[in-house]
């Protein structure tokens, strides 16, 4: 059996590790969304003109009702996002939506942040709020359910961990939910958020 030599297993070993570094980058920019049609549209439009602004699109929603209202949810890369952005974004997204014309009814623009139990929609959202509570919905049917929650442990390997109670078991268990199988996940808001939250 032939076999490498030291430095051809560190070549092989610097290529293996900037795979997963460029796999990873990628993985961080991809976005979980539910959103409609009308929505994805909207989003195809909002998202470059943000991004070249230095914000990130969170979500995209379209409220119905008396007042039609589209919440453009957004951030920066440090995942704030103060009065004054939210001004600057929506200057920006105005006219612009005026020119696309994609909404046929009178509808109010609305920028905002994600808020304290912020919505979790890239790997690095769940890579920030380690230790704490979130809920997640699937895509599809795992291990005979599409709801978990548990306390987040972190990411690997393109999965968010998830420490849950699981049957069977005494004490809570750590389990890996692949990330492209995530319809929904957001925070839960309880006492170690809200702390959290007023000591920032």
């Amino acid at each position: 059996m032939y076999k490498f030599s030291g430095s051809l297993k560190a070549l092989f070993l610097y290529i293996k590790q900037k795979r997963r570094k460029k796999i990873k980058e990628k993985n961080k920019k991809i976005r979980i969304n539910n959103e409609t049609m009308e929505e994805e549209k909207i989003a195809s439009i909002v998202e470059p003109l943000i991004e070249n602004m230095g914000y990130q699109l969170v979500r995209i929603k379209m409220i119905g009702g008396d007042h039609n209202i589209l919440q453009i949810m957004a951030e920066k890369e440090d995942g704030t996002l103060v009065i004054s952005d939210c001004s600057k974004i929506s200057r920006v997204l105005s006219p612009v939506m005026d020119i696309e014309d994609l909404i046929s009814d009178k509808y109010r623009l609305e920028v905002s942040s994600p808020g304290i139990d912020r919505p979790l929609v890239r790997i690095i959202d769940f890579e920030r709020n380690i230790g704490l509570e979130a809920k997640i919905e699937l895509r599809e049917i795992l291990a005979d359910r599409k709801n978990f929650r548990g306390l987040i442990e972190g990411t690997q390997d393109n999965e968010v961990l998830l420490k849950m109670e699981i049957d069977g078991y005494d004490e809570r268990q750590i389990i890996g939910i692949p990330f492209e199988k995530i319809s929904l996940a957001k925070l839960i808001m309880t006492d170690d958020l809200i702390s959290l939250a007023n000591n920032n």
